[in-house]
């Protein structure tokens, strides 16, 4: 299992929030409203441990937004939250004044927009600071059950990880909810720690003072 020290952690949380604030803003002029994403905690997990955590109290169905993304790290990214919110996120698009039976066949494209504004944002300001470029696919949108959702049809992949952006989002006055996970095979993780320690290293040289030359 690799691990993330406490100081790699703090700069991939510092990364993501970054990108959450970027999505925050997009998606304040999608609803015509306040935002509201927590700054967000980072784990490495097995698969079988993302599965226990998948559930966070639902017991109901999950809706997934999941987009493909490659470059010097690369793996899935999904938007996950309970499919009983699902007309209340699109709701927050399109307006209450339309007939709740026009926002069900709504449903699948809004619910694609609002995850490819918040992965994209996240990822595209994560990778930007980490100096790399991410080719992202098209969103598809999902529905799954937690034991579902991090399942592989591999049998051989018992070195599937998965990193957890804990992030949790509320557009105002509603209750709407979600969490970011990403997908990533192990040499996938250990770029990805390589280019965050990089990170870490770039932040923390001091210039030199003037006139302190060798």
């Amino acid at each position: 299992m690799i691990e993330l020290s406490e100081l790699e952690r703090d700069a991939l949380s510092e990364l993501a929030n970054l990108g959450v604030g970027r999505a925050a803003a997009s998606l304040a002029r999608m609803v015509g409203g306040q935002v509201l994403l927590s700054v967000p905690s980072v784990d490495v997990v097995s698969r079988e441990q993302a599965t226990a955590l998948a559930v966070r109290g639902n017991t109901g169905s999950l809706l997934a937004v999941q987009q493909s993304f490659v470059g010097r790290f690369s793996g899935q990214a999904l938007l996950v939250f309970p499919e009983a919110n699902s007309l209340e996120l699109v709701r927050a698009v399109v307006g209450d004044a339309v007939p709740l039976a026009d926002v069900a066949d709504m449903e699948q494209e809004a619910v694609a927009e609002i995850g490819n504004i918040v992965l994209n944002g996240c990822l595209a300001t994560m990778a930007n600071m980490l100096r790399q470029r991410l080719d992202m696919s098209l969103p598809e949108v999902i529905r799954t059950t937690d034991a579902q959702l991090f399942a592989s049809d591999r049998a051989d992949e018992d070195n599937g990880l998965v990193l957890f952006l804990f992030i949790d989002f509320r557009v105002r006055e509603r209750d709407i909810q979600g969490y970011i996970a990403l997908l990533m095979d192990l040499p996938s993780l250990e770029r990805l720690k390589d280019l965050i320690n990089d990170f870490i290293l770039r932040a923390t040289e001091a210039p030199v003072p003037a006139g302190q030359d060798d």
